[in-house]
Parts: structure tokens; sequence; C-alpha cells
């Protein structure tokens, strides 16, 4: 059964940049479409970004857009969310997700875009909280 463990949050300014990592146990990662969600304070979770299993295709919601670029790393069973210029908004515990991509909606297709968040997770992290402020 995929683990997944996310690290790489805390406190940071505003204007900075953080680097969340997903790290994955149990099953190779290279099978799964993998994303990243967040849910800030007295929000409902929300999609941020995805990756499909090859890699090629990636989906940013309009606040990432720009600032924050997802990746994966399949050698070491692990992937990343970069984030730049972050924000007090940005302020959210932060979730990591997988899914075996069964169709193409579930493969972070540019052919559905963000329908990908709502098309159900096999696997995910319990979340990294991240927290900007000055």
């Amino acid at each position: 059964q995929l683990q997944l463990v996310e690290s790489g949050g805390g406190r940071v300014q505003p204007g900075r940049s953080l680097r969340l990592s997903c790290e994955a146990s149990g099953v190779a990662l290279n099978h799964y479409a993998l994303g990243w969600f967040r849910q800030g304070p007295g929000r409902e979770r929300e999609g941020v970004s995805c990756i499909s299993r090859s890699g090629n295709d990636t989906h940013y919601v309009f606040f990432a857009e720009g600032r924050f670029t997802i990746s994966r790393d399949d050698a070491k069973n692990i992937f990343y969310l970069h984030m730049n210029n972050l924000n007090p908004e940005d302020t959210a515990v932060y979730y990591c997700a997988a899914v075996l991509p069964v169709s193409t909606l579930k493969n972070c297709s540019p052919l559905y875009g963000a329908r990908w968040y709502a098309s159900g997770m096999d696997s995910w992290g319990k979340g990294t909280l991240i927290h900007v402020s000055s």
C-alpha cells in the first residue's frame, strides 16, 4: 500500500520560497499521477497542482500559476512542490496525494484541467503546515 509523507513546511516570511517534499513508500511512485492540495484556516481543501504519471503534463490552479512548480523524481520515489513569492493567503496545511491513472481524467491531463482534483485520490499524506507571516 502506498504511503505518503510530506516535509518542508514551516513558518516563512512573505516573498520567500519553500520547497515541499512528498516521500513515498510501499509502492513505486511511477505508477501514479501525483498532486498537491491545501486547506487554509476556515476553508475547504482545494487543489494546488498535479503532474501526470509520465511527468509530461502538469496543471496549476490559478493562484499557483507562475509561482509554484511541481516535479517528480521517480528514481527517488519522491515528488516536490517548489513555491516562490509566498504570501499570507498561502498559509495552509499542504497535502500530497496520488492516484492510479486508470483514465485520462485521473492522469492530470490538459483535457480535463482542474477536474483532476475532484476525481478521487487513492492515497494521501497527513499534511504539512505552511505559515506565511512577517
